[in-house]
């Protein structure tokens, strides 16, 4: 018999460890847009930085998925537990990022700023309002399994939430790329200089309403008998669901 954290101090630690890596994000992304000298990220040629940087951007983007997935991974005890803090680990790294951009850099000075939101497998471009909004998502849903989910209880949204909230994630992701991909044909250097001018607000809408069927689908589930977290006897035996 051992003590171990409960669900709400797995939930804080996956929160702090997320919000150190949102704060060395930003501050990456500080000195790249220093170098570049395009600290607002919506100016022509915004990938302005040399190859060998590029490569090593998206090797890094990678390593951060990595990260964050990781931590996920320990702090869960069953694979939807898992899989849900590391959506609060991912969600929270993502508001963070920006909040901390701010005092750092001045930007974004609102939420309907332009910016280069990932670079894989093309460059994702969108208002700052767009990713933070996901992020909110995925916060609420990974807490909500992260919390109640347990080796005797499963908690985890049924077939239809996840095919809705894939068919979300598709649309917004055609969203953030399209742009990118309308210019393809041109190759690198066309890609590279793309600078979307219009946004699809009423097609991201629908995709966020798409992505937000879990949540919809986890309320459901617990409606009329009550969100109880994991008891705080769980913290004498971890030996179960792993």
């Amino acid at each position: 018999m051992k003590s171990v954290p409960t669900g709400k101090q797995r939930w804080l630690i996956v929160v702090l460890y997320a919000a150190a890596m949102a704060y060395v994000e930003s501050a990456v992304v500080l000195y790249l847009r220093s170098m570049a000298g395009h600290m607002d990220p919506y100016q022509p040629d915004p990938l302005k930085l040399p190859e060998g940087l590029i490569r090593a951007e998206m090797v890094r983007e990678a390593a951060t998925l990595i990260m964050l997935l990781a931590v996920g991974w320990l702090a869960g005890r069953t694979w939807r537990s898992r899989l849900g803090y590391a959506l609060v680990a991912f969600g929270v790294w993502d508001i963070l990022y920006y909040v901390f951009l701010v005092p750092l850099s001045g930007w974004p000075r609102s939420l309907l700023d332009w910016d280069i939101l990932f670079l894989l497998p093309l460059p994702w471009w969108g208002p700052v309002l767009a990713p933070v909004s996901i992020a909110v998502l995925m916060v609420v849903i990974g807490t909500l399994v992260g919390l109640f989910d347990r080796p005797e209880r499963p908690f985890w949204p049924g077939a239809w939430a996840w095919n809705a909230s894939l068919a979300g994630a598709a649309l917004a992701l055609y969203v953030f790329m399209a742009d990118a991909i309308r210019v393809a044909g041109g190759g690198a250097e066309a890609i590279r200089r793309v600078l979307p001018t219009r946004f699809n607000w009423p097609v991201f809408v629908v995709a966020l309403v798409l992505l937000a069927a879990p949540i919809v689908d986890l309320c459901r589930q617990q409606w009329g008998r009550g969100l109880i977290p994991e008891p705080d006897r769980d913290r004498l035996d971890d030996s179960r669901g792993l």
